[in-house]
C-alpha cells in the first residue's frame, strides 16, 4: 500500500503518466520489488555516499527504490530530444569491428544494453548498475525481447572484473549523475578493463550546451549535472591515458565520445 501511494503521488506529474502508460503501470505495481531486487543484490556491496545520499529526478532515495526504476525510461525519453532511440543508435553505429565481450556501465533499465545485444548477438554482453531495482526492469525488458544478457550489481568505479576482459565498454547517460572525481575513477577502471586496442564509447549530455541551459538541470533535478557541464570528458580521457579521443554533438543536447586503449607496447 505504501508503495502504491508513493507511486500515485509521484505520478501526479502528468507527463510521466502519459509516457509510462496505464497498462504498464498496473503491471509494475503487482511486482514484489523487494523479492525481485534481492535476485540481483550483491550482499556485501556498500553504496557510495555520492549515490546513496542524493535524490535523482526529484525522487526521494534516488535510484535505490522501485519508483525510480518505473519512471526512468519516461524521464530519459523526455530528456533526449529529438529521439532517445535514435540517439542511442548513434552509439551503436560508432562501434568499430565485432566485439566479442561488451560491458555497459551504469546500464540503468538496460536500454542501451539491449541494443548492444541485438547488434552483436554472438557477443557476451554484460549490463552493470548500482541499483538492483534498475536491474529488475532491465532483466524484464531483456526477457520480453528474448535476449540473453548478464546483469551485474556493483559500482562502475570498482567492478571486480579482471583486467583486459572486454573489447568494448559503453557508458550511456551516467557521468552527469556523479561527481567529476568519481567519473575519472570510472574512466581509470574502463582503461583497466579494456583489452589493448579496445574501444570506449560515452554517450551523455553535451557539456558546452548544458553550461548555457541551467534551466534543464533544474527541470530534471540532477544533483551533479552542473559540475559535469563545467568539465570536459575529453580532458578526463587524456588524463586516463586513452587515445584517438573524439567527441561530437548528436541530437539537441547530447554528445558522443569515442576513445581507445593503446595497443600493447604503446602503453
Amino acid at each position: 500500500m505504501q508503495f502504491a501511494q508513493s507511486l500515485g503521488q509521484f505520478l501526479l506529474k502528468p507527463i510521466l503518466s502519459i509516457f509510462i502508460g496505464a497498462d504498464k503501470l498496473q503491471w509494475l505495481k503487482t511486482i514484489d520489488w523487494q523479492q525481485e531486487s534481492d535476485r540481483f543484490c550483491q550482499a556485501n556491496l556498500t553504496y557510495p555516499h555520492y549515490y546513496s545520499s542524493q535524490n535523482f529526478h526529484g525522487i526521494t532515495g534516488g535510484y535505490l527504490n522501485a519508483i525510480a526504476a518505473i519512471t526512468y525510461d519516461a524521464v530519459t525519453a523526455f530528456a533526449s530530444p529529438p529521439s532517445e532511440t535514435w540517439i542511442r543508435q548513434q552509439l551503436i553505429q560508432a562501434i568499430a569491428g565485432q566485439p566479442s565481450r561488451i560491458l555497459d556501465l551504469g546500464c540503468g533499465t538496460g536500454s542501451t544494453t539491449l541494443m548492444l545485444k541485438q547488434a552483436f548477438p554472438q557477443a557476451e554482453v554484460t549490463g552493470l548498475d548500482l541499483s538492483p531495482y534498475m536491474l529488475v526492469m532491465a532483466d524484464y525488458k531483456a526477457q520480453q525481447a528474448a535476449l540473453n544478457i548478464i546483469w551485474q550489481h556493483t559500482s562502475a568505479e570498482d567492478t571486480g572484473f579482471d583486467a583486459g576482459t572486454f573489447d568494448l565498454v559503453t557508458v550511456a547517460f551516467m557521468f552527469h549523475e556523479m561527481p567529476p572525481n568519481v567519473s575519472q575513477l570510472v574512466l581509470q577502471e574502463c582503461f583497466r578493463l579494456l583489452k589493448p586496442g579496445g574501444q570506449l564509447l560515452i554517450l551523455d549530455g553535451h557539456q558546452p550546451k548544458l553550461r548555457r541551459t541551467n534551466w534543464l538541470i533544474t527541470l530534471f533535478q540532477e544533483p551533479y549535472s552542473k559540475v559535469y557541464a563545467a568539465e570536459s570528458v575529453d580532458d578526463w580521457l587524456h588524463a586516463a591515458y586513452f587515445e584517438a579521443i573524439a567527441t561530437k554533438s548528436i541530437g539537441w543536447i547530447s554528445q558522443l565520445t569515442s576513445a581507445r586503449k593503446p595497443e600493447a607496447g604503446k602503453q
